[in-house]
């Protein structure tokens, strides 16, 4: 293990050598793409000085131990050696995860869509409470929350709800969120106290820099229309909405939520972006079907990933057969406890894979 972090520190000067080049901080691809490995191999740096100490010191201890005559001096470094044996262990399991090769789309944003799904009504409320839950989660984690997008449903709630998440390895912790959400409860609608299943589909989306998707404007039909749906004056008397179709994938996008033309093209622009960067990816990843089949999850959106039970008071992780009877919490926000054992799934596989 030495021989590899020696490596990794000798990386490590080097990109913090190259990261003030000029020429490097002309390329904002590569300049971007230094930072990221700066802040990765600065905590491998970090973790490597603190386990060389703590090396240097079972190396003293012992050497106390086999020349030392002193009985005073021996027992003391049998205790110290106690404490070290233990702390060389936890920092060893700590290297091997940051050693794990990281999915470079961790430290991207994130674009989140969450749709409606089976249910009507009901699945439109469900999609309410999810986009709230991210919201009041990405709170937790101070992580920037903004609202790109909503389509209101017709007894509350949301037929379709778009944000943009950003901060530090936002896709990293909420990528496993993407798939089919399930609800199982008695819709204010239900007049007899029948239990209801409802779904909602989630996609996470890493947001994609310009220099990451190249979209020529003769690939891409763009059409303006009168917004619709409630609003001010300016609502069916200018053509602020926005539709976007990209002729090669046939992906649609359409954004009408500003009274602006231009920031409506802005943001639909930036979910074409991430709906042709996510397809491009997938495709990349299909290819790896080792590594694929060694994940938590594909992701996919029809992948029935967890369950919501209202009656029994309980959130059911089916990827991970993990179950937590803490709905309320849970859909306030308090989902690091499921992250959290997704994100130990997935290490322990990729090393296992490494292996």
């Amino acid at each position: 293990m030495l021989d590899k972090l020696a490596q990794i520190e000798a990386r490590f000067e080097e990109v913090k050598q190259e990261i003030i080049d000029p020429e490097v901080m002309n390329d904002m691809r590569r300049y971007k793409a230094l930072n990221i490995e700066y802040k990765e191999l600065d905590k491998i740096v970090a973790k490597t000085q603190e386990y060389r100490a703590v090396l240097s010191n079972i190396k003293n201890s012992k050497n106390i131990l086999e020349n030392e005559s002193d009985d005073e001096w021996k027992e003391m470094a049998k205790e110290e050696l106690s404490e070290l044996m233990p702390q060389k262990e936890k920092i060893e399991d700590a290297l091997k995860i940051l050693l794990i090769p990281k999915d470079p789309e961790d430290s991207k944003n994130v674009v989140m869509e969450i749709t409606a799904g089976t249910g009507g009504d009901e699945a439109a409320l469900f999609t309410g409470d999810l986009f709230r839950m991210y919201q009041r989660y990405c709170e937790r984690k101070g992580l920037r929350f903004e609202v790109t997008s909503l389509q209101e449903g017709t007894m509350g709630g949301y037929k379709e709800a778009v944000a943009t998440i950003s901060g530090e390895d936002a896709y990293g912790i909420l990528k496993f969120e993407s798939g089919v959400h399930r609800v199982q409860r008695v819709p204010k609608t239900e007049s007899q106290g029948r239990i209801h299943t409802s779904a909602a589909k989630i996609a996470i989306m890493p947001e994609a820099e310009e220099f990451d998707v190249e979209l020529n404007d003769s690939d891409i039909i763009k059409e303006t229309k009168t917004a619709s749906g409630p609003g001010g004056q300016s609502v069916n008397t200018t053509y602020s909405a926005v539709v976007l179709t990209h002729k090669p994938t046939g992906i649609r996008v359409s954004m009408q939520d500003e009274k602006s033309q231009l920031k409506n093209l802005e943001k639909a622009m930036k979910i074409l972006r991430a709906r042709i960067y996510k397809v491009e990816m997938d495709k990349r990843k299909q290819e790896e079907d080792a590594m694929r089949r060694s994940m938590v999850g594909s992701g996919d959106r029809s992948e029935k990933i967890r369950t919501y039970n209202f009656p029994q008071g309980r959130v059911t992780d089916h990827r991970i057969n993990l179950t937590i009877y803490n709905l309320m919490g849970i859909l306030d926000g308090d989902l690091d406890q499921i992250i959290e054992q997704l994100r130990i799934k997935e290490n322990t596989d990729r090393m296992q894979a490494g292996e």
